[in-house]
């Protein structure tokens, strides 16, 4: 199983191979994504990384905290987005 993780607190500069590569050096990452503004495609400073669920824990425990150009990362498992309203 996959499980997604949310990265939060990410410098403006990284792209998603740059967060694939930090979390590489622990992990074995399958997918890493910044995401970014629609209006102007600058980072919103947060993204998702996707790894194998036995990896989930020990990646949160290695990377929560961790400092990736001069910012602590906030890591944790991704929670499902709610619909509208909240649902």
């Amino acid at each position: 199983m996959v499980q997604t993780l949310y990265v939060g607190n990410l410098p403006w500069s990284v792209t998603d191979d740059e967060l694939a590569e930090f979390f590489s050096t622990d992990v074995r990452v399958l997918a890493a994504r910044v995401m970014t503004d629609q209006g102007t495609g600058r980072s919103r400073g947060f993204g998702f990384v996707d790894v194998e669920d036995a990896e989930a824990e020990r990646a949160i425990g290695q990377f929560n905290g961790a400092v990736l150009k001069g910012r602590t990362l906030r890591v944790e498992r991704a929670q499902r987005r709610k619909g509208p309203g909240g649902q």
